[in-house]
């Protein structure tokens, strides 16, 4: 290694980069995939050595990720505190190397990190357990263990007759859900909050922040330890692949379920969007007006919300039931739905400087829970579907 060569590690938590050539401030890197699979499109790393200089920072081999579509438009994530990420100068280039990613990026420091979004590692997770379960009124449970034997943690509060079950990171790679839930949390725990207050009042609630720890330590966009997919795995999940989901659906079977949430980024659309049950077999019309609801009054209440673009909609009786939403409004009759955030800007309300971020993601949180507040109440304050 030259000693004017920059330094690149992924060795710590949540950390994904290989690194194949580097030449003073440039650099051909490689996305590792997710153990046991094919998936692969979180990177999240460090570089030394560059203060003063561009960095060119070049990732190939992107035609075969997990979402290739997901690359036109994107900026990469920056920081050089760890603390407030912006996005840097990124442009794609479809036919260079299997589709390439270049960043580029002059640090005024000799340490900078580079991810696909935001990260929230293991450790920031565990503050946010810790914080949370100190709260008044908080009861923390373990719902299991994961196959690296990480806790699922749960935190539960709230004493009103609505079961309301919150739960997200099924796929390690959308950071942008738990910073969601730290929005989410912060304002269930306010004391002076009176979204949080009202919620704590009329409904129990279960919030589960990270659904796959092993995945994000280990670094993965959107497997578990042994490479499954765990929103494929809710009609049958099994101590051998998919324990996270035992112990959460398990953990529901057992208290009931009137509305759920999943929270999720998705690569390719740059938008917030929901995505309903609408394909289930024995779906009802007065659980779907329900979910029609809460969506226009989210769209009432945030313009960060819109409901023009989305995912396609099951046909009637083709839903698919190994997803989490769909198997939890089949099951229990609930308001089910999953949330996306985008990893791109956000088209309809742009920021130039940082994109969607975590910012935006926590003030989000915050905004769901207080239509879930005015949902409750357009309905009639009645605990079930109907």
């Amino acid at each position: 290694m030259n000693s004017t060569d920059i330094a690149i590690s992924s060795a710590f938590d949540s950390g994904n980069i290989e690194v194949l050539r580097v030449a003073g401030a440039t650099a051909a890197l490689a996305i590792r995939p997710d153990r046991d699979s094919a998936f692969f499109q979180w990177f999240h790393f460090r570089v030394t050595g560059g203060k003063g200089r561009e960095l060119q920072l070049r990732i190939g081999g992107l035609g075969a990720s997990a979402y290739p579509m997901g690359w036109p438009g994107y900026r990469a994530c920056v920081s050089e505190d760890r603390h407030c990420w912006s996005r840097a100068g990124t442009t794609w280039e479809e036919g260079a190397d299997g589709g390439t990613l270049t960043i580029r990026y002059t640090p005024r420091s000799d340490v900078c990190w580079f991810a696909y979004f935001a990260p929230y590692t293991m450790e920031r997770h565990h503050d946010l357990i810790a914080r949370t379960a100190a709260s008044d009124g908080v009861d923390y449970r373990c719902l299991g263990t994961s196959l690296d034997d990480q806790p699922i943690d749960c935190l539960e509060m709230g004493t009103g007759p609505v079961r309301v079950w919150l739960y997200a990171r099924q796929h390690p790679g959308e950071s942008m859900a738990e910073w969601w839930m730290e929005g989410a949390l912060a304002a269930l725990t306010d004391p002076a909050d009176p979204v949080g207050r009202t919620l704590r009042r009329r409904c129990r609630l279960h919030i589960v922040p990270n659904a796959n720890p092993d995945g994000s330590r280990r670094g993965h966009l959107r497997t578990n330890a042994v490479g499954i997919n765990l929103n494929r795995e809710w009609h049958r999940p099994s101590a051998e692949r998919s324990p996270e989901v035992l112990a959460l659906l398990g953990a529901m079977d057992a208290s009931g379920v009137d509305f759920s949430m999943d929270i999720h980024g998705d690569e390719a659309i740059p938008a917030v969007f929901l995505a309903g049950f609408e394909g289930i077999p024995s779906l009802k019309q007065e659980q779907l007006s329900a979910y029609h609801l809460y969506r226009a009054i989210l769209a009432r209440r945030t313009p960060d919300f819109q409901m023009r673009r989305g995912y396609p909609v099951a046909p009637p009786g083709k839903a698919d039931l190994s997803m989490s939403t769909n198997q939890i409004a089949e099951r229990f009759g609930a308001v089910a739905m999953t949330l996306e955030m985008p990893f791109k800007d956000h088209d309809d309300l742009p920021d130039p400087v940082r994109g969607w971020s975590p910012e935006r993601s926590r003030l989000l949180g915050r905004e769901c829970l207080a239509a879930l507040a005015e949902w409750l109440d357009e309905r009639g304050k009645r605990p079930g579907p109907a």
